[in-house]
């Protein structure tokens, strides 16, 4: 072992409850920093996969117009075969169709604008959370006697509509026409999502080609993958589908939800940068003091040919070997942490009831990710480095004879 190596080490123990005040205070932020930001992307993982499930999916296949501007006459035709060939490519779990309009939607009192929106009954509980979020009655059903509707729970009750009355639908077909129809009442929705519960209907998507004469068109194909991070491979993946028809994966679909992520987590490593300043700021204080303490020893060893760029890299390497303890230690406790709330789960008060009304998981599953996990720690490493050049710059000023006449 080289002896620079030895004596930084030997030097490090010298006070021994000091050296662990501070390794400890890198240790407990270390572990906590883990544990937040793995938690704080898990948290992030659900909200987008809540959010995308809603209604969005992983990604969308639409008319180029038709994200700009939402009209009906914006429609597409895909093939059957390329449709299959789409269900069949690798990363897609479940694909569905969809055609969307706004109407006049009238009950015996009140009339109100709506947006309908025509589904694959059958195939939206697998890539969609609205299906399991009904207030009273059912889901929408194969019925060839009537037409079924499916409301908004605060929407039904605007117009004043309860289940197996009749709502009246005045719109614009896609050919110019006028489309009318009367549906019935069979479930209402409750999401807690105001733009849902107030403004939209559900119909199935064959009772939307008839009223609207969309003849086989639709608005949107919507597509689910196993997560978002295979969401960019898979789109290279996916065959030319011809020029009116674009793909557009859920950042363009939804940018307010990156949006609103990338300032969450500016205002959380604001939180994190000041339990990283206060780490160093402990890290600066044993450096400085193990300093000051040693001046006399500094100096009989300058006096003995000992260049002050030596002394500078002792010290440095003492610090460097304790935010190295801090560092290890921290992200061994942090990831043994994490992995224990990995098979535990975590739930805080009220997440229970939230989650049964919401429709989302009870409970929140942390998983290892390295990227992650490291950094938090690294930084603080990174600072408790640079907090011991401010000792180091004091070595610059010693003066042998000074130094040696120091207590």
């Amino acid at each position: 072992m080289p002896i620079s190596l030895r004596l930084a080490w030997r030097n490090l123990w010298r006070h021994k409850r000091r050296t662990w005040l501070t390794t400890g205070a890198m240790v407990f932020s270390n572990v906590l920093l883990v544990f937040l930001i793995t938690w704080q992307y898990a948290m992030y993982g659900m909200m987008v996969d809540n959010s995308l499930r809603m209604l969005t999916g992983h990604f969308q296949i639409q008319h180029p117009a038709y994200f700009d501007k939402p009209r009906i006459e914006n429609s597409f035709q895909l093939s059957k075969s390329t449709l299959e060939a789409l269900e069949n490519q690798d990363g897609i779990d479940v694909l569905v169709r969809r055609s969307e309009a706004f109407v006049l939607a009238s009950s015996r009192e009140r009339s109100y604008g709506i947006q309908i929106i025509g589904v694959e009954a059958n195939k939206e509980a697998s890539i969609s959370s609205l299906p399991g979020l009904l207030k009273d009655g059912r889901y929408l059903q194969a019925n060839e006697e009537q037409i079924e509707i499916v409301l908004g729970s605060r929407l039904a009750k605007n117009l004043k509509i309860k289940l197996g009355d009749e709502l009246t639908l005045f719109g614009s077909a896609k050919d110019g026409s006028t489309a009318a129809a009367i549906a019935t009442l069979v479930g209402t929705l409750e999401t807690g999502v105001q733009e849902v519960d107030r403004n939209l209907a559900f119909i199935h998507l064959e009772d939307f080609d008839a009223i609207f004469a969309m003849e086989g068109e639709i608005h949107r194909v919507v597509a689910l993958t196993p997560s978002v991070d295979s969401v960019d491979t898979l789109l290279t993946k996916i065959p030319e589908l011809g020029e009116d028809v674009v793909v557009r994966d859920w950042n363009k679909l939804l940018p307010e939800l990156k949006q609103s992520i990338q300032s969450d987590m500016a205002s959380s490593w604001f939180m994190y940068s000041v339990l990283i300043i206060l780490v160093a700021f402990s890290v600066l204080n044993t450096q400085l003091m193990s300093v000051l303490e040693r001046t006399k020893e500094y100096g009989i060893m300058m006096a003995l040919g000992l260049n002050t760029l030596r002394l500078a890299s002792l010290v440095l390497l003492e610090a460097l070997l304790m935010a190295l303890l801090g560092l290890l230690l921290g992200i061994g406790l942090g990831l043994i942490v994490v992995a224990i709330l990995g098979q535990t789960g975590v739930s805080f008060p009220g997440m229970e009831e939230m989650a049964a009304e919401f429709n989302i998981p009870s409970r929140m599953y942390l998983e290892i990710d390295l990227r992650s996990a490291m950094a938090g720690p690294l930084l603080v490493f990174s600072a408790s480095i640079l907090a011991a050049i401010y000792p180091v710059l004091r070595l610059r000023r010693l003066r042998i004879v000074q130094a040696m006449r120091a207590p």
